[in-house]
Order: structure tokens, then C-alpha cells, then sequence
């Protein structure tokens, strides 16, 4: 299981750190976004000075090698650990976060296959699915 750990958030949302070089990373924080209606989540690149600033200590290797969620309150999740307090944000998302919180060890297998498989998932979404700019989603916040 992913370590959690705790940073400062300062404008009162969650922040869903992301490859912006990744078109299926861009593609699935798109959907998210579009699924946060309440505007409760902010994407953050990773390659960001504020993800420096949120994700300190970590690893370049570690950062690249997931998706990371810092909650309101601080907390730090990454992989398939972020999926559960990710859905919990999300409107009608508590199922989702039900299975992840049951099934973690399943969670993370999936997490990891995907995130190893995330150029063959992009090139079948193909390019225009995958230059998707998620930060115009919402049309901002």
C-alpha cells in the first residue's frame, strides 16, 4: 500500500497531481474533472513548482510513477491508495470508493496495470481523445 503523508493546501480544494505529458493521463483527469461538478478538485502538473511544493521529498522516479491526490486537509495519496478518497469527492462516487476501500490490494493491481499500459491505452483512445487540455473541462475554477 501507498504511503500517505500530509502537506498544506491553500485554497481549500483537493489537488489531483497529473502527467500533462501523458495524452491518456490527460484524457482520464478530462473525465474526472467533468464528473466534479462541485468543483471540489484542482489539477496540478507534476512537473510544477506547486507539485514540488505539495509532494516534498518525493522522488522524481516515485512522482512520475503515479497520479497523487492531496485532500483539504493535507493528506497525501498516490496510485490506487488515491482512488477512495478520490471518489469521495466525486458526486455518487461513494460505490466507487466502497470497492477501492474494500478491495485495495485489487485497486492497486489495477492502478499499476493501467499506469503500465497508459501509451497502449492513448494510442487506442486515439489523438484527439488524448490532446485534451483537462484544465478547460470545467471551463475553469
Amino acid at each position: 500500500m501507498e504511503k500517505v503523508e500530509r502537506h498544506d493546501v491553500t485554497d481549500g480544494r483537493a489537488v489531483l497531481l497529473y502527467d500533462e505529458d501523458c495524452g491518456f493521463c490527460r484524457w482520464s483527469l478530462a473525465k474526472i474533472l467533468a464528473w466534479d461538478r462541485e468543483g471540489r478538485i484542482r489539477p496540478v502538473p507534476l512537473k510544477s513548482e506547486e507539485a514540488d511544493r505539495l509532494l516534498p521529498g518525493m522522488e522524481q522516479e516515485q512522482r512520475m510513477a503515479s497520479w497523487h491526490l492531496v485532500t483539504e486537509d493535507g493528506r497525501v495519496s498516490s496510485a490506487g491508495a488515491a482512488v477512495a478518497p478520490l471518489a469521495d469527492l466525486l458526486p455518487l462516487g461513494a460505490p466507487v470508493a466502497l470497492v477501492a476501500r474494500t478491495l485495495p490490494g485489487t485497486t492497486q493491481r489495477v492502478y499499476r496495470w493501467v499506469a503500465e499500459h497508459r501509451d497502449e491505452l492513448g494510442r487506442r483512445l486515439g489523438a484527439d481523445a488524448c490532446s485534451v487540455d483537462p484544465t478547460q473541462v470545467r471551463g475553469g475554477r
